[in-house]
């Protein structure tokens, strides 16, 4: 029985025994390509990097650049009028784009339902037929809550 295994396994050729190396080989082929990236997006953004640009520093401090010295790889950032601060230029993250804020016309929202009753009570205007239904508590205010919930019940079975 010694002598059958040994016989298969030296003899044929195993799928198995490549797949490890061609693992290690896809793993490497991807680390290297995400460094590759990595550093395309850090070279692109360094050359963003110009005075009177506003960058973002890894410990989140924002800023203006005044000056960058890439001798001793320093860069002056203003963070407020008046105050400056020395970083490394690996401490430099991230180049702030401003984009201009569209600004969207919010609905007016009342602040209670009173005003929208006392507008409707106050406007002239002959009403049409409006699909939204309205709440009709003003018409019955002498109603208690269970005569109220009997009522919209019946209504509600009379739609059906």
């Amino acid at each position: 029985m010694a002598q059958t295994t040994a016989d298969q396994n030296a003899g044929g050729f195993s799928f198995s025994s490549l797949l490890l190396p061609i693992l290690l080989a896809l793993f490497i082929f991807m680390m290297f390509r995400k460094q590759k990236k990595t550093q395309q997006t850090v070279q692109q953004q360094r050359t963003q990097m110009v005075p009177g640009t506003e960058v973002m520093t890894q410990f989140g401090l924002f800023g203006t650049i005044l000056s960058i010295d890439s001798e001793e790889n320093k860069a002056v950032l203003e963070l407020s009028p008046g105050n400056t601060a020395t970083v490394h230029l690996q401490a430099l993250t991230k180049v702030v784009t401003t984009e201009p804020a569209v600004e969207e016309e919010a609905p007016v929202v009342p602040d209670d339902a009173s005003s929208l009753t006392a507008a409707e009570q106050a406007d002239d205007a002959p009403r049409t037929a409006d699909p939204v239904r309205r709440d009709d508590s003003a018409a019955h205010p002498d109603e208690t809550p269970e005569e109220t919930l009997e009522r919209l019940n019946r209504e509600n079975k009379k739609e059906n």
